[in-house]
This record gives C-alpha cells, structure tokens and sequence, in this order.
C-alpha cells in the first residue's frame, strides 16, 4: 500500500484529504506545518508528498526544499488556492501544482503518477 503525507495548515481540509485519500486505498498520514513535514519526512517512508504552501512556521517552499535535501527521489505535489505561483513551481522540487478545490480528480490524478513514479524508482 502506497503511504502518502499530506501537509496542510486547515483542520478540515487536512481531515478530508485523510479522509478521500484513505478511501482511494493510500496509507496517509499528515503534518499541520512544514516543519512538522520535515521531520515526518527524516523518520518515516513515503510514496508521495501533498503540500500545502502558505502555512505556519515553516513555509511549503522552504519545506519542499528541505525534503529534497533529505530524499531527492521523493514526489512532491504542491496543493494550494493559490494560483498565482503556478509558473514558478518548476523551479523547485515539485512533480505538479494542483489549485485545490472540491473536485479532488486533478490531486487524485497527481498522486496516482507521483505514487507510480516513485514506485518505478524503487
């Protein structure tokens, strides 16, 4: 079973991504911050990132940057409601930029590559 951690500040949201994601078949656990991310990320084992950006204490792009440090291979998919960052994304170590939204077809299509990719790694 693929495990995937999503990061996301908003209780809700956090829980309904635990929640659909779950549903699909992931083992999902999940950070409130992007610190919170990193140090899931040193301990654990993961098949895909979800990562919000505008969170506290640790910003998702310095996260992001901190992750692939530590695992170069691992995907990260950035999900956030803003879109105004979208062509700039490539410019760290993110498989794709998903605009969040109730519609969770796009993120789920996103983990289902970043979870085949990464299992082709290994």
């Amino acid at each position: 079973m693929a495990r995937i951690l999503v990061v996301e500040d908003d209780d809700n949201q956090r829980l309904l991504y635990k929640m659909e994601l779950s549903r699909d078949g992931y083992e999902v656990d999940v950070a409130a911050d992007g610190q919170e991310a990193i140090d899931k990320v040193k301990t654990g084992t993961y098949d895909a990132v979800v990562m919000d950006l505008k969170m506290p204490r640790v910003h998702g792009l310095d996260a992001i940057t901190e992750i692939a440090a530590i695992d170069k291979e691992l995907p990260i998919i950035i999900n956030t409601a803003y879109g105004g960052w979208q062509d700039d994304f490539k410019s760290w170590a993110a498989l794709a930029y998903v605009l969040k939204s109730s519609d969770l077809s796009e993120l789920r299509a996103q983990i289902r590559k970043a979870v085949e990719k990464r299992q082709k790694a290994n």
